[in-house]
């Protein structure tokens, strides 16, 4: 019987002074007035009748019905249906009622005449039944409207008394129809029928989710969804209640079969909303007027219904369905929502399309959701652990081996969906095997395959839909025949009636009400009980889940091969043939990555456990653990493929035997894994081992039966849900015996367990309290040694969170926290599963013993195990050091990781060279690791990697897996600017603060304090502590002067003053000189006479003479001189017409700290001038000249870029130069006499007359050059147009309206004027001063100056168009810019491990960085400003500071125009001029102090030469000196070995005393102070740094390509060798004693030459050197020959320039085109010779195959004067000679011709085949000119010279051949070849 609880409820009113009144409700009636003995009546029920709150209406409401829903304490719901409808109200009534708010006040009189009171019936229900609740209430409201004849208390008491059907009856048939509907009436001429489901489990919907997902839209329903799912907070609004109630309906029946258990209220009155800020999650309605309330709420997602929006916050995530469950799901709501959708593309569509009805729609959706879960749950009755059968069943879940076997433990939805409350109840509920089941167990049982072989096929998936949706109708509607109604209506609205017709509702009679019910009670009695049949059965499991996984191929592909491997290794292992394990480990370990393999080790191995073969010798457990670690390493805590369950057994059971009775087992060396900490883990290994032992239990009682062996195969739910079947009809003691054995077993297995834990928790060495890390990785077991003491040293006090399974505690006692953990974890177990308090209490007591018996076992195998001899780790090898370097820290065991360079990995052929086992060093110069591979293959190679402390840039912690040892490691990666990467794995040896400290004293030997600090400094002090005195004391006495002299130069003082401020006396043989020097310095600044009357001469004082000496030697003035810019002479005689002077202006540096202290400047500027010029520029770098072109005498100058305020003024000069002082800032006028003075320096300028130069300009100018020049004059304006308009050159940048666009191309226009450059692109501008047109063609020319200025600052300058000079602006790349630039360029070259993207390869990484587009504008700016200079136009570099890009244009500039600086002498000149005296701060750019940490490593110096390395892959024949001189300063600019590029400025220099100590130091040759000495004895040794082509021809102008697809990447950046380190400190990578080979062999091996074959690794070996090279060759060989002979060996620059000379000598014959011009191109642009020919490049063999046994050298490797160079065709014929000829001996020598005829220089050749002296006009001539028969010749005999022989040649050369017809006259080049072929021919002569 359903009991029915009726109440009306009605209002106390309150009046309010707006016409609305707040009021409260209460309940006037109720019935039955006492409660139901099984159904309390719902408190506070007044405030859901009027959720909005009570208020009086002006105007009668329509009534109102809708259901609200009620959660009792006990989580019962309770339906509450509330009709509400409006009465009229009189206010005198009102008036005299009492009001309890507003006692004292007196309401004011209402205007309105009439008011409405609302009222509701309410019907309250444990069912939920709202047509019939409808029905029911309008049928009591009509009675009363109507005025029916019926008393309202014989309806009201029928409808308490009737009866309602049983849900889930039989299957309805026409006797069981009773059973599934009712047909009730209430007496008032009434029907209607009730129909229950006929099941109860399935939720009951109508048509509300239909509804909801038409006011939502699919996206949002699935949000919301997934939200209640993943228990969020949802809210929804809406205006109707009713529709607030059927959306939460709906959310509710689609998350069928799991139940929501959080707060839910469908309709919350508005009074309760504070409800909301509740933390815990729910799922509520709220009334839209509410809406502002609910803005603040952060956490919530809220749904309007009746906008359709869902809002979901930021801070809110919601994970969606996995995919592609996701798109299947949408796909098939769609189609069921839009049948349309999928005939919407047809040509014919059917002609109608007959969509379903809303009832029919709500089941298809509900079908869809219930086929999401059948694919989400599908096989969790596999997983799950039935624990306890009796009394009643205990089951427990799984969850990681479920997420597992689906391979879905990375998704997110899932797992929280597993960890939910919701699907706690659904295991609770649905995990039992023995009860009802319904739609869903049968879903999962029978129709996963089907669901799985159709969700691809959405009309299947649609037709399984739409089955399901019938079984859901049918279930909610299981008599749709009998739906016959009969309910009354009012007869009339209401609203109609006059107000005061319609009469109060009537107070009824209780008596007559409670008559009804008791009544009823008495029926009931009598009646017999009806009982529910309740069908229960076993609950099939279906499919496995792991069978559908495998098809679906979602586990990781392992071919059958890894398994085999993993297979042969482990029987290799018991069979005891290690060598052939060892080989096979590798390959094991990598394969043990994938989950097969792992699975397949712990199946092999116990294999070997059944064959009692788990005792192992030392060899086998030592791999067998290593085995077991590397397949625990890729474990999850969560163990979610059962791997460490499976290993759980075995590592019981392998063990060796240590000593008498002392056996060391397997779990003692895999602990240090975070799985064993996991307390999930050990709970669900327990409840799968207790499972195992409850089922053999039933299955020993089952076999004692007849039922013998048919159980085996059952599973333990098959089992369970037999033992539940039977279990009621057992006697009580069976049951009882039952409970007992099964709680035993579940005691049992927990001390299993106790044991089991503290095996894996407690370490080996208990005396070391090594707290259990929470990772459980770390210092962990040690793999080299079979036990695992050192793994543990220095026992890391880590506290324990929560998490681990631990407390932090005061005592580190190990055994106190095993035993609190294995405590928790049988207090949970034991709860869980039943065990009895006794038992409980046994246990707890036990624990404490079984750890402790467990530690003293420990102690002896720990102590056992200590005796063990440990494995060999590979021997630490020792570095060789520079002479002064010294260890700071000593080697520690590290492992060198691989990076992302893919060469040494063995990736592209050939073993992996890394990983590498070694050590790490710390020197006071560099960071060394030196060790061998790993890999067994290439043990017996060394691997070093190194670079200079000096070049680190950045260094960080990272942690590292070795994949050998399967160890997280602590490690460093360094970076460093050399291009090299070291990421390091500290071995376990290595204590953890020892890594500490070395990471502190890298940073502090990285970062000196002061530049003094650095290894170029400090080398070698201990030795030399002498020689350090000395030059220390000098260092501080010229530091003290320098500083003094700066600080008071401006004022005149006292000499005593200065020499005694903080003053150490220097030691007595430098005290005269430098002190004097110094004084006198100071003093004539300090009186400072007239500088414009001062010559060069009066300048110098005599007692500065040494000063001067030594400025003198610098760099810059010896090529002043050269270049003829000024001289230095003490005679006043100087040449007052010379344009240009050396001033002394700057030498105290008070003007520019940053420039040298001699400077050229035009002759008529004073220094005072000077002096105020250089305020107008930063940093007061004014412009001067440094360098001169000798043939157009057109100049380069160099300065920093204007101050802002003086670039104004610089420009806005008046029309003429002579306009006089008009101007207001003097300066500016100044500077423009300085420059008018620089343009007044050219011939050019000065020889043309007037002011209208230009014509004599253009006419002396074309007469002095060449037809070339003519050609190229269009060229410049294209460079100028790109340099300063786009990257590319088009046409149509340059003319957009007449501005100059960006160098970078970007577009914008910028303000400069229009007529600024034109001259130099050729363009067209109007004249400005209205001159005649005539004159307008000569502005076509080009100025005399061009001044290079940075864009930014050169904006507004106005332009004179008749101004000698023109400013072109250009944009320059900002240090910013290169540093970030370098940044990328160094992580393309090196990165630190391989990119996880595809499309980031090399090449676009090295794209990214622009590092070629910054080398490609360095280059386009220079070949401009060298076509200018060739053009004869001066040009000014005014950019940046004046020290970065401005010395990087002037440096290519000379290089690229004077020839001379392409030797070694000119480069190192040019680099000391230009760098090292003008200033470029190498000390702040390269971040080698303290002060300069912060700033960064900026490599400008870097980008110079990388522009040089382009220029000479272009030019190759074009350089002295080698690629590898340029890597060789490329690498020592930055590593602090020498002092040459340490400090920023000559006057740092001197402050510091190294600019001059050099030259006195020499005596001392042990360590070279200065790069260029270093060079300088090295290149007398080894050819290394000589370029063997070169071969230049005379004053070229180089002018290479700049464009991208020109340039190469620098092979610095990427080459690497592994086996010697960087290959740029010679003495190192020469390791042994240096031979006499090796002066002049670059690479002699040995003496011999060694014909074997090597093989040569692109990472380890240093492939230039092992590169054939047939010069190099030929110098060993003859060394080795000269050795051979007992001779002195010569250096080899000496042979070489013999032979050199010898060919320079050799008359020019020869008419063919030259050797290198036919090898190179042949094109016009031949003058250029750009190397096209890559062999010649890159392998050096080019031309060096005619060095024959007299020295003679290949002709292209002399310089360009009369010599005679090979053709192509002859470099390959000259292998198979023409004739079949033996040259036994061959040379030059000069033969005097016949009679009357002079001497010439033939090549002979002595043939003893042919027994012939054969002579031709050279070397390559294929036609003999002549033959002498040896046969005619009588005698060999010493000559003397005679008329016309070659001059200065010694009488020794000469010898006479006397034949029987005549006697020839020849000449050797010295006596000793004349010997040399006197004995050939001799030796010919005797052999005849």
């Amino acid at each position: 019987v359903l009991t029915w609880l009726f109440t009306e409820i009605s209002r106390k009113w309150d009046h309010d002074k707006t016409l609305l009144f707040e009021g409260q409700g209460r309940i006037l009636q109720r019935f039955p007035e006492k409660d139901w003995e099984d159904n309390p009546f719902p408190q506070g029920i007044e405030l859901f009748c009027q959720p909005s709150g009570w208020q009086l209406v002006a105007e009668r409401l329509p009534a109102s019905f809708f259901v609200a829903v009620l959660t009792d304490i006990n989580s019962e719901r309770h339906y509450c249906a509330c009709f509400t409808f409006w009465e009229f109200v009189d206010p005198q009534l009102q008036r005299a009622e009492p009001c309890e708010a507003d006692e004292d006040e007196t309401p004011r009189e209402v205007q309105t005449s009439h008011l409405y009171a609302p009222k509701s019936l309410v019907l309250v229900s444990r069912l939920d039944h709202t047509e019939v609740f409808r029905n029911c209430l309008s049928l009591i409201y009509t009675v009363h409207v109507d005025g029916l004849s019926v008393p309202l208390e014989t309806v009201i008491g029928n409808l308490l008394t009737c009866i309602i059907p049983i849900a889930g009856g039989s299957q309805p048939d026409q006797e069981g129809r009773e059973e599934c509907s009712r047909t009730i009436t209430l007496g008032a001429g009434d029907r209607q029928v009730i129909q229950t489901p006929i099941n109860e489990s399935l939720p009951v919907s109508g048509c509300s989710v239909a509804q909801l997902f038409r006011q939502l839209g699919i996206v949002n329903v699935l949000y919301l969804f997934c939200a209640a799912l993943t228990e969020h907070k949802i809210l929804f609004l809406s205006r109707s209640y009713q529709r607030l109630t059927d959306a939460c309906r709906a959310l509710l029946a689609i998350m069928f079969p799991l139940k929501y258990s959080f707060t839910y209220v469908p309709i919350l009155p508005g009074k309760l909303l504070e409800v909301l800020s509740t933390p815990t999650p729910f799922i509520i309605g709220v009334n839209s007027t509410f809406r502002s309330e609910t803005q603040e709420l952060l956490d919530v997602v809220i749904a309007d219904l009746d906008g359709g929006t869902v809002t979901i916050p930021e801070c809110v995530h919601i994970s969606l369905l996995p995919e592609p469950l996701l798109q299947y799901t949408q796909t098939a709501l769609s189609t069921v929502l839009d049948p349309d959708l999928q005939v919407a593309d047809h040509a014919f569509p059917p002609s109608s399309i007959q969509s379903s009805s809303l009832k029919i729609q709500d089941k298809e959706i509900r079908a869809v959701f219930l086929w999401i879960f059948a694919q989400l749950f599908q096989g969790y009755r596999w997983c799950l652990h039935i624990i306890r059968i009796h009394p009643e069943p205990v089951i427990r879940f799984h969850k990681a081996a479920f997420l597992g076997q689906r391979a879905q433990t990375e998704d997110d939805f899932l797992m929280k969906v597993l960890d939910g409350m919701a699907f706690a109840r659904f295991v609770s509920e649905r995990g039992p095997p023995y009860r009802s089941t319904d739609l869903f167990d049968d879903l999962i049982a029978n129709q996963v395959e089907r669901i799985r072989q159709e969700e691809v096929f959405p009309h299947k998936v649609m037709n399984h839909i739409k089955e399901l949706a019938e079984h859901l109708f049918k279930n909610e509607n299981p008599y749709p025949a009998v739906a016959m109604h009969k309910v009354h209506r009012p007869a009339e609205s209401p609203q109609n009636c006059p107000a005061h017709a319609s009469a109060s509702f009537p107070h009824l009679d209780e008596v007559t009400v409670q008559l009804f019910i008791d009544h009823a009670h008495a029926k009931l009695r009598s009646a017999p009980p009806v009982v529910k049949a309740e069908l229960k059965s076993m609950v099939p499991s279906g499919p496995h889940l792991a069978d559908f996984v495998e098809r679906n191929g979602n586990v990781l592909a392992n071919s059958a091969r890894r398994l085999e491997v993993v297979r042969n290794c482990i029987t290799y292992v018991f069979d005891n043939k290690m060598l052939e394990a060892k080989k096979l480990m590798p390959a094991v370990l990598r394969a043990l990555k994938g989950r097969a393999a792992r699975v397949c080790l712990t199946q092999e191995l116990n294999q070997h456990v059944q064959q009692n073969r788990a005792v192992l010798d030392d060899q086998q457990f030592e791999y067998i653990i290593r085995m077991m670690n590397c397949t625990l390493q890729d474990c999850s805590h969560m163990d979610e493929h059962g791997i460490a369950a499976a290993l759980l057994p075995l590592v019981t059971a392998f063990c060796r035997k240590l000593g008498a009775g002392i056996t060391q087992f397997a779990y003692s060396c895999v602990q240090e894994h975070s799985v064993w900490t996991t307390m999930q883990f050990w709970e669900a290994m327990f409840y799968s081992d207790v499972q195992n032992h409850i089922r053999a239990l039933y299955l020993e009682t089952e076999e004692g039966t007849m039922e013998g062996l048919s159980g085996a195969g059952k599973s333990a739910l098959e089992l369970a849900s037999e033992q539940r079947r039977i279990w009621p009809t057992l006697s009580k003691e069976a049951q009882q015996e039952r409970v007992q054995k099964e709680e035993s077993t579940v005691f049992s297995q927990a001390i299993h367990y106790a044991n089991r834990m503290s095996y894996l928790l407690l370490p080996l060495d208990t005396s070391k309290n090594r707290l259990l890390r929470h990772t459980g990785l770390g210092d962990g077991e040690s793999v080299s040694n079979s036990y695992v003491t050192n793994s543990i040293a220095g026992s890391m006090a880590e506290s324990y969170d929560t998490e681990s399974g631990f407390e932090d505690a005061e005592t580190s006692d190990v055994a106190n926290y095993v035993v609190r953990f294995i405590n928790r974890f049988v207090d949970k177990v034991c709860n869980e599963s039943g065990v009895t308090n006794e038992h409980l209490k046994a246990l707890h007591t036990m624990i404490p013993d079984i750890v402790q018996m467990h530690i003293e076992t420990l102690d002896a195998v720990h102590r056992e195990s200590k005796r063990l001899p440990p494995i060999q780790k590979p021997k630490l090898l020792r570095p060789t050091l520079l002479q002064g370097e010294e260890l700071v820290m000593d080697g520690m065991r590290v492992h060198l990781i691989p990076d992302g360079r893919e060469e040494v990995m063995g990736v592209m052929g050939g073993p992996p060279l890394l990983p590498a086992e070694g050590a790490v060093f710390l020197t006071s110069y560099r960071i060394i690791f030196k060790g061998t591979p790993t890999d067994p293959l290439v043990g017996e190679q060394v691997v070093t990697r190194s670079f200079p402390i000096a070049a680190l840039t950045k260094e960080k912690r990272i942690s590292v897996t070795l994949p050998m040892d399967q160890f997280i490691q602590e490690g460093l990666q360094l970076r460093s600017c050399t291009f090299q990467l070291m990421k390091v794995a500290f071995d376990e040896e290595v204590a953890s603060d020892l890594a500490e400290v070395f990471r502190k004293n890298v940073h502090k030997l990285r970062y000196p304090q002061h530049v003094q600090g650095t290894f170029a400094f400090t080398v070698g002090q201990a030795t030399r502590l002498v020689v350090e005195q000395k030059s220390k004391d000098k260092n501080q006495s010229l530091k003290t002067l320098s500083k003094n002299l700066v600080k008071t130069a401006k004022r005149t003082i006292g000499r005593q003053h200065v020499t005694r401020k903080k003053y150490t006396p220097p030691t007595w043989e430098n005290r005269s000189s430098l002190q004097s020097e110094m004084d006198e310095d100071e003093i004539s600044v300090c009186e400072e006479p007239d500088q414009s009357s001062l010559t060069m001469s009066s300048t110098i004082r005599s007692s500065d003479r040494q000063t001067m000496s030594n400025v003198v030697e610098r760099a810059c003035c010896r090529d002043y001189q050269r270049l003829g810019l000024g001289t230095l002479s003490n005679s006043l005689t100087r040449s007052k017409n010379e344009p240009f002077r050396i001033s002394t202006a700057n030498r105290m540096y008070t003007m520019c700290r940053s420039y040298p202290g001699l400077l050229i400047v035009p002759q008529s500027i004073p220094d005072s001038t000077i002096q105020r010029i250089s305020r107008c520029y930063r940093q007061s770098r004014f412009p001067v000249v440094c360098w001169r072109n000798s043939r157009t005498k057109a100049l380069l100058l160099r300065s920093a870029g204007l101050h802002a305020k003086g670039v104004v003024g610089f420009f806005k000069s008046p029309n003429a130069p002579s306009a006089g002082p008009s101007q207001a800032d003097s300066t500016s006028l100044e500077q423009e006499k300085y420059l008018q003075a620089i343009v007044s320096s050219m011939p050019s300028y000065s020889e043309a007359t007037g002011r209208n130069t230009l014509s004599g300009y253009s006419s002396s100018h074309t007469s002095s050059s060449d037809l070339s020049d003519k050609l190229r004059q269009p060229k410049i304006g294209a460079l100028m147009r790109q340099v300063m308009g786009g990257k590319e050159d088009i046409p149509g940048t340059f003319s957009r309206g007449g501005k100059w666009g960006s160098i970078r191309g970007s577009g914008r226009l910028s303000v400069y004027n229009p007529d600024v450059g034109n001259r130099l692109a050729g363009k067209e501008s109007p004249q400005p001063n209205g001159g005649p047109a005539d004159t307008y063609f000569l502005r076509q020319q080009r100025a005399y100056l061009y001044i290079i200025g940075d864009k930014a600052q050169l904006r507004g300058g106005k332009q004179d168009s008749f101004q000698q000079w023109e400013v072109v602006p250009i944009e320059v790349c900002d240090v910013r810019q290169v540093k970030n630039s370098f940044k990328k360029l160094m992580k393309a070259c090196v990165p630190s491990s391989a990119s996880p993207e595809p499309n980031m390869t090399f090449h676009r990484c090295l794209e990214e960085s622009d590092w070629m587009g910054l080398l490609h504008r360095v280059l386009q700016v220079s070949v401009l400003v060298v076509e200018l200079l060739d053009s004869g136009s001066s040009v000014m570099v005014s950019l940046e500071d004046g020290w970065d890009v401005t010395t990087q244009i002037v440096s290519l500039v000379q290089l690229l125009s004077d020839p001379y600086y392409r030797t070694f002498d000119g480069f190192r000149l040019l680099v000391e001029k230009e760098w090292l005296s003008f200033g470029h701060r190498f000390s702040h750019r390269s971040a080698q102090t303290v002060a300069g940490q912060n700033s960064g490593f900026t490599p400008i110096f870097l980008q110079f030469l990388d522009c040089v390395h382009q220029i000479h892959l272009q030019f190759p024949m074009e350089f002295e000196f080698s690629q590898h001189y340029l890597k060789f300063l490329a690498y020592h600019y930055v590593s602090n070995r020498f002092r040459t590029f340490l400090l920023d400025s000559d006057y740092e220099r001197i402050e510091l005393g190294v600019l001059y100590e050099e030259k006195g130091e020499r005596k001392n040759t042990t360590v070279c102070k200065s790069v260029w000495d270093y060079i300088e004895r090295l290149t007398k040794k080894t050819p290394i740094f000589y370029n063997y082509m070169f071969a230049p021809e005379d004053e070229e102008v180089l002018k290479p390509y700049s464009f991208i697809s020109n340039l190469k990447v620098w092979d610095f950046y990427t080459e690497e060798t592994l086996a010697e380190g960087p290959p740029f400190d010679w003495e190192l990578v020469r390791g042994r004693a240096e031979h006499v080979a090796e002066e002049t062999g670059e690479r002699a091996d040995s003496v011999a030459p060694r014909s074997q074959r090597r093989i040569v690794w692109p990472c380890y070996d240093d492939c230039s050197k092992v590169l054939p090279d047939a010069i190099t060759k030929l110098l060993q060989d003859l060394q080795a020959l000269e050795a051979e002979l007992g001779q002195v060996s010569e250096k080899w620059k000496e042979t070489w320039d013999r032979i050199k000379t010898t060919q320079r000598n050799e008359p020019k014959l020869d008419s063919r085109p030259s050797f290198s011009s036919s090898l190179l191109m042949s094109s016009n642009l031949s003058h250029q010779r750009r190397s096209q020919s890559v062999y010649l490049q890159e392998s050096r063999v080019c031309s060096s195959i005619n060095l024959a046994l007299d020295c003679e050298a290949s002709a292209t490797s002399t310089p360009a004067a009369g010599r005679t160079r090979t053709s192509t065709s002859t470099l390959y014929s000259q292998f198979q000679s023409t004739e079949s000829e033996n040259r036994s001996f061959e040379g030059i020598l000069y033969k005097k011709g016949a009679l009357l005829k002079p001497w010439k220089q033939r090549w002979f050749v002595l043939d003893k085949t042919k027994h012939q002296l054969r002579y031709y006009d050279s070397r390559q001539d294929k036609e003999c000119k002549g033959v002498i028969e040896l046969a005619e010749v009588e005698s060999v005999v010493p000559g003397t010279p005679t008329m016309g022989a070659p001059k200065n040649i010694e009488e020794k050369a000469f010898f006479d051949l006397k034949t029987t017809k005549r006697v020839y006259n020849f000449c050797a080049e010295n006596g000793l070849h004349a010997q040399l072929w006197v004995d050939s021919i001799q030796s010919c002569l005797s052999d005849a």
